[in-house]
C-alpha cells in the first residue's frame, strides 16, 4: 500500500511562532499540537524537574481560564487533551470536533500568553506534591522503577543534560520559588520557541486567522539561551555494571547501549534490529529465551531516540523462577553478538520492515499523530516534510547496514548491565525467638520464616 502524502503549509507569524496546517476532511475532527523547544535537557544544575513541573502547572489556569478549567472545557466540547515532557521537548495537544477548533486554539494561546497571571504559591506547592506522588508511583514504589534513571546516569556523563531524569530532583523542586519557576516559563514558553500544528477537518484561512488573532499578540523572547555542545563519543568506552536489590518477585536484567543520535540514519537500522531481535514471538530473543529454552518470562529491545549527542538502545529480560541469572545474560548477549557477526535473513528483514510499515501507516491514519509528527520534525530537524520520507528511509535499509550498525553498537565496551534481584527476606536472617523450655541445641538454630 503506498504511503499517503501529508500535504501541509508551513509559515511563521511575526512573533516567531511556527504554524503548520494540514487539511484533511475524512472525519469531522481536528488535532491541535504545540511543541515547545524545552525539555529536561534545558534545565540548569540545581533546578532540575522544571520542564516536567510545567506540564502540570499548565493545567492550573491562566488569565481567563480557572484552575483545571482547560481540561473541563475541552471535555465538555467532546474533545480529548493531554501533555507530555521528555528530554528534548514538551508538548500539549487536543483532538476536538472540528467545529470546536477555535476553543482549543484560544486555550493554548491563553496559557502561552498569560499563565503567570495564575501562577501562585498555592498552585506551585500543589503541583510539587503531585510530581512527588508521581515519582513515588512511577519510580520509587514500582518494581524495577529505577531502571530508566540508572541507565541514563551510566550512559551519559554527569555534565551532560541527559544524565538526570526528566522528573528531576525532589530537592530541587522543593527549593524552587515562584520567581524561579516564573523565570523558566518566561524564558522558554515563548512563541518563537514553539511549533503549532493543526491537522484535520479545518479551513486553513480560518484556522490561520484564529491563530493570528489569539497568538499574534504574544511577545517573542529574543534571549532564549543556546544549549552548549552536547556531542559525545560514539562508544561509552567500557562496560558498566550495577546490581540493584529491589522489591521484585523475579530477577530482571537491563541492558543499555549508547547509539547514534535521533535523525541519524543508523538509528533507522537499529529500529529494524529491535524488531528482528525482540519484536514479537517470531523474534530471535523471544524464540530462544522465552519459547525454546524457557529461561526468560519476557524480553525487549528498542531504541530511544534523542538529538543531543547520543541515543540509547535499551532492553531487558525477566528471569524465570529457578533459572540462574547468569544463564539468561549469557544467552541474551550471545544473540546480540551473533546478530552483529552475521547477516540477517531476507525473511527477517522483510518481517521487520513489514512491522515498521504497519506502525508508520497506522500512525499516519490518525490526525493527532500526524500533528505530533509534523511538530516533532519541524522542531527537532527544521524539516516537517520528514513525515513523508521516514517510511522510505526504513524500507531502504539493507541487511548489511543492519549488521554493520549492530556491530558498532552492541559492543562489550559500550554497554551498561543492570541486574535487579529480589531483596533478601529479612525473616531469613533473623533468629526465631527462643522459648525457655527449648533445649540449648534448638535455641541456637536459625530458621527461615
Amino acid at each position: 500500500m503506498p504511503q499517503p502524502v501529508v500535504r501541509f503549509t508551513d509559515e511563521r507569524l511575526p512573533n516567531g511562532l511556527r504554524l503548520i496546517i494540514a487539511e484533511d476532511h475524512a472525519a469531522p475532527v481536528a488535532a491541535v499540537n504545540i511543541w515547545y523547544d524545552v525539555g529536561s535537557k534545558h534545565e540548569e544544575a540545581g533546578k532540575t524537574g522544571f520542564a516536567h513541573l510545567f506540564e502540570h502547572v499548565m493545567f492550573q489556569g491562566s488569565a481567563h481560564v480557572k484552575k483545571a478549567e482547560h481540561i473541563a472545557l475541552v471535555q465538555a466540547a467532546g474533545g480529548t487533551m493531554n501533555g507530555t515532557t521528555w528530554l528534548d521537548r514538551t508538548n500539549y495537544y487536543e483532538t476536538m470536533p472540528s467545529h470546536q477548533l477555535e476553543l482549543a486554539l484560544w486555550l493554548e494561546a491563553d496559557r502561552m500568553g498569560s499563565l503567570l497571571d495564575a501562577l501562585s504559591q498555592e498552585n506551585l506547592d500543589n503541583q510539587r506534591e503531585v510530581v512527588k506522588n508521581e515519582k513515588r508511583w512511577s519510580y520509587d514504589n514500582r518494581p524495577y522503577g529505577s531502571w530508566n534513571e540508572k541507565l541514563f546516569a551510566h550512559l551519559y556523563p554527569p555534565d551532560h543534560p541527559y544524565h538526570h531524569p526528566t522528573i528531576g530532583s525532589m530537592e530541587d523542586l522543593d527549593a524552587a520559588s515562584v520567581e524561579d519557576v516564573g523565570g523558566f516559563f518566561r524564558t522558554y514558553y515563548a512563541p518563537n520557541n514553539a511549533v503549532l500544528s493543526i491537522v484535520g477537518d479545518v479551513d486553513p484561512p480560518q484556522a490561520r486567522a484564529w491563530v493570528e488573532r489569539y497568538f499574534g499578540g504574544i511577545a517573542a523572547n529574543p534571549a532564549i539561551p543556546p544549549l552548549g555542545d552536547l556531542s559525545l563519543p560514539a562508544v561509552l568506552g567500557e562496560e558498566r555494571r550495577e546490581t540493584v536489590h529491589d522489591k521484585v518477585e523475579l530477577p530482571r536484567i537491563y541492558w543499555g547501549f549508547r547509539a547514534p543520535a535521533f535523525g541519524d540514519e543508523r538509528l533507522d537500522a537499529l529500529d529494524l534490529a529491535g524488531h528482528i531481535l525482540a519484536g514479537g514471538r517470531g523474534s530471535r530473543l523471544h524464540r530462544r529465551l522465552v519459547r525454546d529454552e524457557r529461561i526468560a518470562q519476557d524480553v525487549a529491545l528498542f531504541a530511544l531516540g534523542f538529538v543531543g549527542g547520543a541515543s540509547i538502545v535499551a532492553g531487558w529480560a525477566t528471569v524465570r523462577p529457578g533459572v540462574p541469572v547468569e544463564r539468561v545474560e549469557a544467552a541474551f548477549m550471545e544473540e546480540l553478538e551473533r546478530f552483529a557477526d552475521e547477516l540477517v535473513s531476507d525473511d527477517e528483514l522483510a518481517r521487520a520492515k513489514a512491522l515498521t510499515e504497519a506502525d508508520e501507516l497506522g500512525a499516519l491514519q490518525r490526525v493527532e499523530e500526524r500533528a505530533d509528527r509534523l511538530s516533532m520534525y519541524a522542531m527537532l530537524f527544521d524539516d516537517p516534510d520528514l513525515i513523508n520520507r521516514m517510511l522510505a528511509r526504513y524500507l531502504s535499509v539493507t541487511a548489511e547496514r543492519v549488521r554493520e550498525v549492530a556491530a558498532q553498537v552492541f559492543r562489550p565496551d559500550n554497554r551498561v548491565v543492570l541486574t535487579y534481584l529480589p531483596e533478601p527476606d529479612p525473616a531469613a536472617t533473623v533468629s526465631k525467638p527462643v522459648d525457655e523450655s527449648e533445649t540449648a541445641a534448638s535455641a541456637d538454630t536459625e530458621v527461615a520464616a
